[in-house]
């Protein structure tokens, strides 16, 4: 049965709800790239990716392969410059830094790790083998598909399909940088990762979250 996973409440308006088949929503606060209080790899200021000296060859050849539906020209455009900036994003030390070295309470991981270390979730984002596709191909396989809802939901998916959806109410607004770290948070959903259901202090520390805010604070040096 194929439905939205959840609802967010945002504000005490809407609850932002996934299941364990790696499908999920994300609210208005997910597409922004607010540091991460208490937390480091993602806090901080923004600052330009070092050379890419020592990266995994994985992370320089890091490729999607993305469908767009129901786009326009104009939103097309956009979206592919979100695009390029994951590729240009997950080519960079920083990004692998910040991710191999996020903290939280002291303790190098994040929430909702599934027993997985930073060091072997990078690995997973460099190999790329969504649950539905289960082949390391070192490439983001994804449907996306544009829709509108006026509500605080940036984005949604399911576990039983490989498309996101997301809502033009935010899209439009977005620079390039924060719809790339709602897409790379929607993404990782599809390797299988999982955030808390309701709004908790420690749901923006887990992997699609934290990962998605690193993404979009460093992809503000690719727009």
């Amino acid at each position: 049965m194929k439905k939205m996973m959840a609802i967010f409440l945002m504000t005490s308006l809407l609850s932002v709800s996934c299941n364990k088949s790696g499908g999920g929503t994300s609210s208005s606060t997910e597409g922004q790239t607010t540091p991460l209080t208490g937390a480091t790899g993602a806090t901080g200021g923004v600052t330009s990716p070092i050379a890419n000296t020592a990266l995994d060859p994985l992370a320089l050849s890091f490729g999607t392969n993305i469908t767009l539906v129901s786009f326009t020209a104009d939103q097309e455009a956009k979206y592919n410059k979100a695009i390029e900036i994951v590729k240009l994003v997950v080519a960079t030390d920083k990004f692998k830094n910040d991710v191999v070295n996020f903290t939280y309470n002291g303790q190098k991981a994040f929430i909702d790790n599934k027993g997985m270390t930073n060091a072997q979730v990078y690995q997973s984002i460099l190999d790329a083998a969504e649950t539905l596709q289960p082949i390391k191909n070192n490439t983001m396989d994804l449907e996306v598909e544009l829709y509108y809802a006026a509500n605080t939901i940036v984005g949604y998916t399911n576990g039983g399909t490989k498309r996101i959806w997301v809502n033009t109410k935010f899209f439009n607004s977005f620079q390039e940088n924060s719809v790339a770290g709602n897409l790379f948070h929607e993404w990782l959903h599809k390797l299988g990762y999982t955030h808390a259901v309701a709004s908790t202090p420690t749901r923006p520390y887990s992997i699609p979250y934290a990962v998605g805010y690193i993404m979009g604070n460093i992809g503000k040096n690719f727009l």
